[in-house]
């Protein structure tokens, strides 16, 4: 079998251990080797539960704020100033870090904004999910340079408790409110919600959506919490979409998605509309082999991809 980094997927060399030289250097360049993770599974939901409400993100899933230590060559906990979170392995469902983390991977590929992220290995063996914080862009001073950052529950005066009720049609008007040239960022909404519809991300609700504000320029954020959720939750999974499209979160269709999200609500020209799904389609079958360079397990990976190509036929 053949290991690779679980930073950049690559099969690492002889003289690489857990992560390559090129996914460390992605981190920092002056990383040169990377220790586990300090915590078990079970010590981060724990020291994740007694951080969540000093936390700017919060969610579902547990999280910890951290910062990357190169002196020690380690990531360490802070209440203040973190610049990277970390997701551990979830009690509920499982595989969540490898899951996102492969998404996340997923969505770069095709050109959505997405932070340095990968795996990491911790003190049990088992994978959490780590992600740059891209509010925070300065490593040193991450609290004095910290980006103007708003999610969509925020500018719609919703709260957790109401995230899901809204409409991917408001969407469209918060972005057109809000952004400074919101045309572009009406192309990034299309491309993404097709993308989540691909993938089987059911759970992009309000909190998922943000704006970010740098040089003046208000846009949607890099994006973050990307994952597969019909597969994680299995059976649970009950819904295409989180917020309704044309009234519907299910039977959703190529008429739904192009006729009326992107030629009449988003006001997408039809070559834009059609440029963006060429470039989707282009990049699905090197999406199986990356899946299978995943830390998935098999079975999981199998029905990722069995999921990929019933949502394929429906769009393309």
């Amino acid at each position: 079998m053949i290991k690779r980094c679980p930073i950049t997927y690559a099969p690492l060399m002889p003289d690489e251990d857990t992560y390559s030289k090129k996914g460390l250097s992605l981190l920092s360049r002056n990383l040169t080797t990377l220790r586990d993770f300090p915590y078990s599974q079970e010590e981060q939901i724990i020291q994740a539960r007694t951080m969540a409400a000093k936390m700017s993100i919060q969610g579902v899933q547990p999280k910890l704020s951290a910062s990357l230590d190169v002196s020690h060559n380690t990531f360490k906990v802070t209440d203040r100033g973190g610049t990277f979170i970390i997701k551990p392995q979830n009690f509920m469902w499982p595989h969540l870090p490898e899951n996102e983390d492969l998404t996340m991977r997923l969505a770069r590929t095709i050109g959505l904004n997405v932070p340095i992220h990968g795996l990491l290995r911790c003190k049990d063996g088992s994978w959490s999910y780590f992600i740059r914080r891209f509010d925070r862009p300065n490593l040193k001073s991450p609290l004095r340079t910290k980006l103007p950052l708003e999610d969509f529950a925020q500018l719609s005066g919703a709260t957790r408790h109401t995230k899901y009720d809204s409409t991917m049609e408001k969407i469209i008007k918060i972005i057109d409110q809000f952004c400074t040239f919101p045309a572009l960022e009406r192309e990034k909404l299309f491309k993404l919600t097709v993308f989540n519809y691909l993938v089987g991300n059911e759970d992009m609700h309000l909190k998922n959506y943000s704006l970010i504000t740098l040089d003046g320029t208000t846009q949607l954020s890099p994006c973050y919490d990307l994952l597969n959720t019909t597969i994680a939750m299995g059976k649970q999974a009950s819904e295409e979409i989180a917020l309704p499209l044309n009234g519907k979160k299910n039977k959703l269709s190529k008429s739904d998605f192009i006729d009326y999200f992107a030629l009449e609500r988003l006001k997408l020209s039809p070559i834009i509309t059609s440029l963006i799904l060429s470039d989707i389609a282009q990049h699905l079958e090197s999406w199986d082999s990356l899946m299978s360079s995943s830390f998935l397990p098999q079975e999981f990976i199998l029905a990722y991809q069995d999921l990929l190509r019933k949502r394929s036929t429906v769009l393309f």
